[in-house]
């Protein structure tokens, strides 16, 4: 089974970094984020995924600024980030230096006073006394009303505005789930219409693909935290992942060890994984269908919760600390062994070793993560696959493999090799 709507090409092979503009800078504007384009170009970033720009609600805001996904209206920007226009030299800049461009798309809900609730309040859910309503838990934002046609319509106005605005590339959308699929399947249609777009879904339902590229790996990611605390086997994970594997062809997962939401509110990926962080960060860049993401900060060894609702601004360093070890990922993930190829999961005797293969033509990827805190641990291998002159992805060291060998882990290590 394959997908309703082809995968745009440049898509196949990228990557996602999410964009904070609030706390990326001391200003938070899009004027001072621009100086980082060159830095995230050096790294290998192909797809900036920017969080809401939209203004925020005043009327139950939280904190002093707001939670971004509490929108007061669809077509205006955030004046805290500037105006249109910066946004627009913002795109129009990233594209230059070869960056795609999605926006945060919020459809469920808006914020208490966006621009609807004044002159179309028949646009959103009303409760037994005809007030708006929220069925989630989220007091600062209310639900739209999806049997409406013409708020249907509107919302797909708004989306086309900022591809023919402002060339955006695609969409990230927000609980895409909770939005009824044959609304996106208009909006997508809709919004191709005008060019081809990238269309990244925060759920993990397989049914979403009819009209998604990619959906959140939410399920795999929680389950690394479960093997972390010993609640869960790498058995569990391979379980999930040959679930992924059956999604119709042309499908990504987005895998992540950290985004807005997971930082914020569940901890950073060193709260979550300590000294496995960079293990799970190599496994998202490797493993088969996958869109590896990198969240604001993530390139610092960021070990702070940034605020949700109030500014507090990333700590940079002239060079970030893990730059080089995402570049080198992000690079790897553009090969098509990793991109398109085969994959063989290897053998282990030890249960906390994960290890396998990927494979296009003579191109081959070996990728070994020891999840535990054990030393001198001994991996074989044997597939002919592994044979060669390959080259430590991180050292740059080359080795020569013929078939058979023998590896000797560390506590945490991760170890990637690549055909020369």
């Amino acid at each position: 089974m394959s997908k309703l709507f082809k995968t745009v090409g440049w898509s196949v092979g990228s990557n996602v970094y999410e964009v904070n503009i609030r706390q990326y800078t001391n200003e938070g504007t899009f004027e001072a984020f621009k100086a980082h384009l060159p830095r995230l170009k050096e790294m290998g970033v192909g797809i900036l995924w920017f969080m809401p720009i939209t203004p925020i609600s005043l009327k139950e805001r939280l904190g002093s600024l707001g939670s971004y996904y509490a929108c007061s209206s669809y077509v205006d920007i955030n004046p805290e980030y500037g105006d249109l226009n910066d946004f627009k030299v913002l795109v129009d800049e990233a594209h230059q230096l070869g960056f795609k461009v999605i926006i945060d798309w919020v459809a469920n809900h808006t914020g208490w006073d966006h621009e609807w609730t004044i002159y179309n309040p028949e646009y959103y859910v009303k409760d037994a006394k005809g007030n708006f309503t929220e069925k989630n838990g989220w007091r600062d934002v209310i639900d739209l009303n999806y049997q409406s046609f013409e708020m249907r319509q509107e919302m797909i106005n708004a989306m086309r505005f900022w591809v023919n605005e402002f060339n955006i590339d695609g969409f990230r959308c927000d609980m895409a789930h909770l939005v009824p699929l044959d609304f996106w399947m208009d909006a997508r249609n809709q919004c191709d219409s005008i060019k081809d777009l990238y269309w990244l879904a925060e759920c993990e339902d397989v049914a979403y693909h009819d009209v998604f590229d990619t959906t959140y790996s939410w399920n795999f990611m929680q389950t690394t935290e479960k093997v972390v605390k010993n609640q869960a086997s790498i058995s569990d994970l391979y379980n999930i992942l040959h679930g992924y594997s059956q999604y119709p062809e042309g499908c990504t997962k987005l895998f992540f060890t950290s985004n807005h939401d997971e930082n914020s509110w569940n901890g950073t990926e060193y709260e979550k994984y300590n000294n496995l962080a960079e293990s799970f960060a190599v496994f998202t860049c490797t493993w088969s269908r996958s869109m590896p993401l990198i969240y604001s900060g993530q390139e610092t060894a960021n070990k702070h919760r940034l605020s949700f609702f109030d500014k507090d601004e990333i700590k940079w360093s002239k060079k970030p600390k893990l730059s080089e070890f995402y570049k080198s990922l992000l690079v790897l993930h553009k090969t098509k062994s990793i991109s398109i190829g085969e994959t063989f999961i290897l053998p282990t005797n030890n249960s906390k070793v994960i290890s396998f293969l990927r494979k296009f033509e003579k191109e081959v990827v070996l990728v070994i993560l020891n999840l535990s805190d054990d030393n001198k641990i001994h991996h074989q291998v044997h597939h002919e696959w592994l044979k060669g002159t390959f080259y430590n992805v991180f050292s740059g060291l080359e080795y020569s493999f013929n078939t058979n060998e023998e590896f000797e882990l560390m506590a945490n290590d991760y170890m990637v090799y690549q055909t020369i």
